[in-house]
């Protein structure tokens, strides 16, 4: 799976999930820091990414707009980083797989996650 990661997270990230073999990229190393939600949500769709992120926003603009991609990967977790998650988050990432694959929005909470399929609300 290709993770593209919000700037909200650690970069971090990207050895611990690539352990996992997936294939990982932060978003400081290919765009502007400042870059808007939308334009991180439009580069990820365009080369078939899924974002991960501790912003809540990507959720409300999958709403809005009734898109079925990219798919997003939301962590509610006061602790956003590998230590305190990355047994959770490679858990997660295996049972959802199929729906990610097809276009989902993920929330992982403490212990938890919840998955809808995109596009959300139909």
């Amino acid at each position: 799976m290709k993770i593209l990661i919000d700037m909200n997270l650690s970069p971090q990230w990207g050895p611990a999930l690539e352990g996992h073999g997936h294939s990982c990229i932060h978003w400081s190393e290919i765009g502007v820091p400042g870059a808007t939600d939308r334009a991180i949500m439009e580069w990820a769709q365009q080369n078939g990414y899924v974002i991960l992120t501790h912003d809540l926003d990507f959720g409300a603009m999958l709403a809005s707009s009734q898109a079925t991609g990219p798919s997003v990967i939301q962590i509610r977790t006061q602790d956003v980083l590998p230590a305190a998650l990355e047994p959770l988050l490679t858990r997660v990432l295996k049972e959802f797989e199929t729906m990610i694959e097809a276009g989902a929005l993920i929330v992982v909470d403490e212990g938890k996650a919840r998955a809808r399929i995109l596009p959300l609300g139909r």
